[in-house]
């Protein structure tokens, strides 16, 4: 098969041809339509996490299963599916209680430590693959089916985690980006009573607003705190989630929050920060960590799109062969939104 393989740290990925996979007792393998490119997957092209080379990376697919191993029951051929991205055991307790971000055996990720989605066919656990709902025009939208399982599941995941109500302002950092866009199109379903985008970009700016927020706030001035304050009529944010994860971005949305905001941070390369303990306390602000979504908020974000509450935006479409020029628009943060591989 035809696949785009990463040869080494921030190397150029390549096309090469590499045998089919064959599914091996429990495994399936999938022809894959499209694979969304995101900085999750980007961070492993820039050599920013530890991968095993060669490797063949990416996992927000859409895809149709074309063979299974011994003892798989779960899958047939034909079924239209998606991937989790985490390679979890599924017996240990925080899989049990379906948190298993938080696995006690956890094995890496699809595309990092296994082969994932830039080829022509993908293997795969088949408890990793997601059956897609029913009427989902999947043949007709793969690139944008395909983001699903992480763009919006992720935000659906965090919106719970933070309690985001229809009295809460909230804020995103971050929001031009694959996932910041998707977040406030979630925030909005949510029915936030306001939903500010905090961004560094300014052509990205017009994509925020018609994606569901109410006010821009540029962050290019680093006066994020104080600009937060002035669009709540001095209060603060209710709720920020921080898709950037610096220094610098963390402390302006602690300044920035209400009495009894909530952040949440989810980055791939968060960074060390300080924090007034008195003043966290005094005004009981709640700081949350949180790692992708579950299997269960993937499936459910999957049927708030089969039934027409939600749709990724996908403004970018490329065939696979054109990965390389893709990664490097993300590593200039010139993509509003998802971009997407299409297979032949």
């Amino acid at each position: 098969m035809k696949a785009m393989l990463l040869k080494g740290k921030n190397q150029p990925l390549t096309l090469e041809t590499v045998p089919d996979p064959v599914p091996g007792p429990g495994e399936a393998v999938a022809r894959v339509l499209a694979c969304g490119a995101g900085l999750t997957i980007h961070h492993a092209r820039a050599g920013r996490v530890p991968i095993q080379y060669p490797r063949i990376l990416g996992h927000e697919i859409t895809a149709q299963i074309v063979a299974t191993g011994e003892g798989v029951s779960s899958l047939k051929a034909g079924d239209a599916v998606t991937a989790y991205f985490y390679l979890t055991c599924g017996h240990c307790y925080w899989c049990r209680i379906n948190r298993e971000t938080l696995c006690d055996n956890f094995k890496g990720y699809v595309g990092r430590e296994c082969d994932g989605g830039y080829a022509e066919y993908v293997k795969l656990p088949a408890a990793n693959f997601i059956r897609l709902p029913e009427g989902m025009d999947w043949r007709r939208h793969p690139a944008e089916i395909g983001v699903i399982c992480d763009a919006i599941a992720t935000p659906i995941k965090v919106t719970r985690k933070a309690r985001v109500t229809p009295t809460d302002t909230v804020a995103v950092i971050g929001a031009g980006g694959g996932l910041g866009v998707h977040m406030l199109m979630v925030a909005r379903w949510a029915h936030a009573r306001k939903v500010i985008a905090v961004d560094t970009r300014a052509a990205k700016f017009e994509s925020c607003l018609k994606s569901g927020a109410d006010a821009v706030i540029d962050a290019s001035d680093g006066s994020v705190s104080q600009q937060l304050i002035e669009h709540t009529a001095g209060r603060g944010a209710d709720v920020v989630f921080d898709f950037v994860g610096t220094k610098q971005t963390i402390e302006s949305a602690i300044g920035g929050l209400n009495k009894g905001g909530r952040l949440v941070l989810l980055a791939g390369n968060g960074e060390r920060f300080d924090a007034d303990g008195p003043v966290l306390m005094r005004k009981e602000i709640e700081v949350m960590g949180s790692r992708y979504a579950t299997k269960q908020e993937v499936i459910e974000a999957l049927e708030l799109v089969a039934r027409g509450d939600l749709w990724p935006l996908v403004t970018e479409k490329v065939p696979f062969t054109e990965a390389e020029a893709v990664h490097q628009r993300l590593e200039t943060g010139s993509i509003t939104g998802r971009a997407a591989l299409l297979m032949p």
